[in-house]
């Protein structure tokens, strides 16, 4: 069911980075976004993927992992991503993505945990330095990166607490939670 894959495709940020994802397997993600809604159906996305180690170690360092898990960089070397897709606007065929890059990004994340793959979207990216690591034309803009791999952290999703505070943590023993507001404080009327 949908909701029981929501649920369960969470954003994953320390992964099996020696279980290697194939390139094949990230162009069937792929293929599964290309088919979403897309603003006037112009389709102007395009993806830039990497399964190779050598170029996720180009691409890493301009990411950025987990604005709340302020004493943690990222992770660690073992439990980084096994691959990459560089989500990218076509500025040929329009200046403004809208929506377009969300829809598509959720598409291939929950494609992907339908396959037992983890992913985490990010956003915070050092688009410049990106693009000259990758050698990215400038008639693409770099709107986000999936950061992908076999999970090795727990994602446990709870209740926003008494302070209202969401924000996510870890404990001890690693697990990564997750506050979420109710349904019943979302809908206003």
């Amino acid at each position: 069911m949908l909701a029981d894959l929501v649920r369960a495709c969470r954003s994953i940020r320390r992964f099996r980075q020696d279980a290697a994802i194939s390139r094949q397997t990230l162009l069937d993600l792929i293929d599964v976004g290309r088919l979403s809604a897309s603003g006037s159906n112009l389709q102007p996305l395009k993806y830039w993927i990497s399964v190779d180690p050598a170029t996720n170690a180009k691409i890493f360092p301009h990411l950025s992992w987990a604005g709340y898990l302020t004493d943690w960089p990222g992770p660690e070397e073992g439990e980084r991503p096994a691959a990459y897709i560089v989500v990218l606007g076509d500025k040929k065929i329009r200046e403004d993505f809208g929506i377009d890059p969300g829809i598509a990004a959720q598409t291939i994340m929950l494609a992907a945990c339908e396959k037992g793959i983890g992913g985490c979207m990010l956003t915070s990216v050092q688009r410049a330095p990106l693009r000259r690591a990758l050698a990215i034309p400038e008639q693409y803009d770099i709107l986000l990166v999936l950061a992908l791999g076999l999970p090795v952290e727990k994602v446990v999703l709870e209740d926003v607490g008494p302070d209202g505070s969401i924000k996510y943590w870890r404990d001890a023993d690693r697990v990564h939670h997750v506050p979420k507001r109710s349904l019943r404080e979302i809908v206003i009327n």
